[in-house]
């Protein structure tokens, strides 16, 4: 069932939890994959119910990037949806989220601000304000659905740190399930974001899984000075890619390492052309 209110999510999950059921919830950015299957799946599974949620969420956006030109494939989205057993999809607008107020500005809509250690580094470099629209929107979902587990991949792993830290903190009562990476054959990570690869440049994205899987290889094999492993990533490289960060850090705090141990989590972000990738291993 499709719905774009959250007075109709809420009639709805409200008799399940009069029955007694759980409900598992998929925050999503619609342009639903294989990646976001294997999320859904997980709740089908775990859960006798699942929402999700598909909302372009404009306030995680940062100036320059590509709101306008998200894709956008609500109704392919909701056929996926049915077709793997998902019980409700919530497609709101950002009124509906937010209001009448400028959205755009917190100088008129109450945010969810994480700790700085945990966004002053990786993406929330570049990102700046990017993981404040992520905690908020998914603070909110919570609150509308009041889900018993939520789900979330681990190809955007600081944000799911950040929103573990942010459930811990704010005694949000719902279990987060860190799902695994979905990638293509070729070693590629599933994203969104792919559809907008020529065929060169996904040719060219196989960079950022080779130099993770050489850097977990090397790591198995004894290496575990950063400086060192870091080194191997850079013969995988050309003038095509535009490297914004390879960092090791620490798999719940996200503390710089100088030397990797098994709490290690191997981050990258890179750029080809105008599309920006991002991908990360545990060691």
């Amino acid at each position: 069932m499709l719905v774009h209110t959250i007075d109709e999510v809420r009639e709805q999950v409200r008799n399940w939890k009069k029955q007694g059921l759980t409900v598992g919830l998929v925050p999503t950015m619609g342009a639903l994959h294989a990646g976001h299957k294997s999320l859904i799946d997980k709740s089908v599974s775990k859960c006798d119910k699942t929402v999700v949620s598909v909302f372009v969420n404009p306030i995680q956006f940062c100036p320059g990037e590509d709101l306008d030109k998200y894709p956008r494939t609500l109704d392919a989205d909701e056929k996926l949806c049915t077709d793997a057993g998902v019980d409700l999809v919530f497609a709101p607008n950002p009124k509906e989220m937010y209001g009448d107020v400028n959205i755009m500005s917190n100088d008129f809509l109450t945010y969810v601000i994480p700790p700085f250690f945990y966004v002053n580094k990786l993406c929330g470099k570049s990102r700046v304000g990017h993981f404040d629209g992520v905690c908020t929107v998914v603070n909110k979902l919570f609150n509308i659905v009041q889900p018993d587990f939520a789900f979330f991949g681990e190809k955007d792993r600081q944000q799911l740190i950040i929103l573990k830290k942010m459930v811990k903190d704010l005694n949000i009562p719902v279990e987060i399930i860190p799902c695994p990476i979905v990638r293509e054959d070729s070693g590629l990570a599933l994203s969104s974001r792919n559809k907008y690869l020529s065929p060169e440049d996904k040719v060219n994205a196989l960079a950022l899984s080779k130099i993770l899987f050489n850097i977990k290889a090397c790591y198995n094999k004894g290496i575990t000075d950063v400086e060192a492993l870091t080194e191997t990533a850079y013969s995988y490289l050309t003038e095509r890619h535009s490297l914004e960060y390879l960092e090791f850090r620490d798999a719940d705090d996200l503390e710089e390492k100088t030397v990797a141990d098994d709490n290690t989590i191997v981050f990258i972000a890179l750029k080809i052309g105008d599309v920006r990738l991002i991908d990360n291993i545990a060691l």
